[in-house]
Parts: C-alpha cells; sequence; structure tokens
C-alpha cells in the first residue's frame, strides 16, 4: 500500500530561474500595458479622443512623460535584472509550479498595487486599473494558456520553444480584456 502512495506522490519544488521568468513576464506585461496608457494620453493631450484624463494638455504631457517613463522603466527591469526568457513547461510539476508562480505573484502586485496607489488622482486611479487588469490576467488567462502549452507542447515543438513569447503576447492582449 505504502508503495502505491509514492506512485503517485508529487515532487513539488519551486525552482528560482522559473519564478523569475514568471516575475519577468508580469513586469513586462504591466509595462507594455503603462506604455500603450501614455501613448494613450498623448493622443489625448492632442485632442484625437474623446475620453478625458486630462483637464488641459500641458497635464496630459505631463503624465504621458511620466507614464511612459515608468513604463520604460519597468521594461528594463526584467532586461537588467533577471535575463531569464526562457519558460520552463516540460514536467506536471513545471506546470504547477509555472501555475502557482503565476498566482502568487499576481496576488502579490494586486495586493501591493492596491494598497500603494492611492485614489488621490485620475491617472493613479488608472494605474490600479491597470494593474488590476494585468493581475486578473494572471489569475484566469494564463494559467489556462500554461495548460495548453503543456499539453500541446509535445506535439508542436515550436509551442515550447517559444513559449515565453507566446505567454507574453497572450498576457498583454488578454490585459484588455480586463480593462
Amino acid at each position: 500500500m505504502n508503495n502505491d502512495l509514492n506512485k503517485y506522490s508529487l515532487n513539488f519544488s519551486f525552482n528560482s530561474s522559473q519564478i523569475f521568468s514568471i516575475f519577468g513576464l508580469y513586469i513586462f506585461s504591466f509595462g507594455s500595458t503603462l506604455l500603450g496608457f501614455g501613448l494613450y494620453l498623448l493622443l489625448e493631450s492632442f485632442g484625437t479622443v474623446d475620453r478625458n484624463y486630462i483637464n488641459w494638455s500641458g497635464q496630459g504631457l505631463f503624465w504621458t512623460l511620466i507614464t511612459l517613463c515608468i513604463g520604460i522603466f519597468l521594461l528594463f527591469i526584467p532586461i537588467e535584472f533577471f535575463r531569464n526568457y526562457k519558460l520552463i513547461n516540460r514536467s506536471f510539476n513545471e506546470l504547477l509550479t509555472n501555475i502557482i508562480s503565476v498566482i502568487a505573484v499576481s496576488l502579490i502586485f494586486l495586493i501591493l498595487s492596491q494598497i500603494a496607489l492611492g485614489d488621490d488622482n485620475i491617472i493613479f486611479d488608472q494605474y490600479q486599473v491597470i494593474s488590476r487588469s494585468v493581475s486578473f490576467s494572471g489569475f484566469i488567462t494564463i494559467p489556462l494558456i500554461l495548460f495548453v502549452i503543456h499539453n500541446f507542447g509535445r506535439n508542436f515543438q515550436v509551442l515550447n520553444k517559444y513559449s515565453y513569447s507566446v505567454v507574453l503576447l497572450i498576457w498583454i492582449l488578454s490585459n484588455q480584456i480586463f480593462l
């Protein structure tokens, strides 16, 4: 009986490279979405869109500059510090590690952003909305995509080779659903 239980046990362990890879994906997604919001603020400053987050064009250019600088800074964090652009998702244990890491990183950033960013300003409120969309995408969409990549990666080696890029692209696109 004890031998039967050992056959079904999982050797679940967190690999730091997998966690940093997931953390980098989150930061890339959040930074990319902030860059998009910065470009939207720029378009609003020139009067080409209808929705108003700003009162006058100087304020819009100010927030555009700040948002673009924050977005660019966030995009450089994974490039300079993590340098891990590979998502390992071959075994079931790696799949579980990736899914738990995505959910944990998303939850941590959701809590931190809701605490750190106040409702003092409409721009900060939009930063919170962007943070929520990235986190909710990490809660819902990305675990499903990781599962699909795990199952179809055996048949399509392109998915295994470019899994980091595929997950990043889907994370950025699924942010738009939750915005």
